[in-house]
């Protein structure tokens, strides 16, 4: 297995990786299990499926489940799998969860109820549902910007009292509340925004979960070891030279489609299709990526 820890459960470098389709809009299979591997190839020891990136509340049930398969498979024991498990429906997240173990996952992404607004305690309730289900670790994932609320420091606290539940995914952009949280529940916590990355380790935090990592896996792989190192200018030098990339992916908004479209361009996947309502490119930004990854040098200009 990967170089895992109690204190680095789920490794260092974890993309959200896209769930690639083919024109027709059906799930490619083979592509997942590929990107995969090429993501492991550069500097990942981890990888999560089936979350926002990953289109989940556009995927089913069977299509998950045959994602996570392909996968295991095609890493093997070279980085630990996660699996998205979230819903605003506790029954619907619970079933996800024992599908994605029984799909052979290694670890659970448990984000809070969205849309509904529940109350602390509900959202206590609903997490710990979910981790009961299955006897896989659990990363939470607090992204209030999408879920509305987010995760109280003092429900935080009970739920690291659970046996499951290790690591947290912050996409807050709190570094300080970051800070406070690991100190009081001793989680594992990865930053959630690539663009967070160097404030959240300077914090205590022990990895990411990425976007942009599906283009510049080493390179923000090669930030986090810098920094364990205590090579802050290494790091941050590193850093500053994949901003653009960053820019690029998380800047627009929609980081789904931007991963998807920056890998069809370099043929890392076959296409660049998603599910509605994530409308396809325009030709505006299909030739503004193109430019840009010109500009950063992972296209060739004859390429473009």
């Amino acid at each position: 297995m990967p170089l895992t820890t109690s204190a680095r459960p789920f490794g260092s470098l974890l993309t959200a990786m896209v769930t690639p389709m083919a024109a027709d809009g059906s799930v490619d299979v083979a592509a997942a299990a590929r990107l995969a591997t090429h993501l492991v190839d550069h500097g990942h020891d981890g990888i999560v499926l089936n979350g926002t990136t990953g289109e989940a509340p556009t995927t089913h049930a069977p299509e998950k489940s045959d994602v996570i398969r392909a996968v295991v498979e095609a890493v093997g024991d070279r980085a630990v799998v996660l699996a998205g498990a979230g819903s605003n429906d506790t029954l619907h997240a619970v079933r996800m969860a024992e599908q994605a173990a029984e799909a052979g996952a290694q670890g659970l992404l448990v984000v809070s109820p969205y849309y509904s607004r529940p109350s602390q305690e509900g959202i206590y309730q609903h997490t710990v549902a979910v981790a009961d289900a299955t006897e896989l670790p659990v990363m939470l994932y607090d992204v209030p910007g999408r879920t509305v609320v987010r995760y109280s420091l003092d429900t935080l606290e009970r739920l690291a009292g659970h046996q499951r539940i290790v690591a947290v995914k912050d996409a807050t952009g709190d570094a300080q509340g970051a800070l406070r949280a690991i100190e009081r529940t001793g989680l594992a916590y990865y930053a959630g925004d690539d663009g967070q990355l160097l404030p959240f380790l300077s914090v205590g935090a022990v990895g990411l979960v990425s976007m942009a990592g599906h283009l510049v896996g080493n390179q923000l792989a090669a930030v986090i070891r810098a920094f364990d190192a205590g090579d802050t200018a290494g790091a941050r030098a590193t850093f500053l030279s994949v901003l653009p990339v960053i820019d690029l992916i998380c800047g627009s908004g929609n980081g789904a489609l931007r991963s998807k479209l920056t890998l069809a361009l370099l043929g890392l996947i076959p296409g660049a299709t998603m599910r509605l309502p994530h409308a396809a490119a325009d030709d505006r930004e299909v030739a503004e990526v193109r430019a840009a990854l010109v500009a950063v040098g992972l296209l060739a200009p004859t390429e473009a």
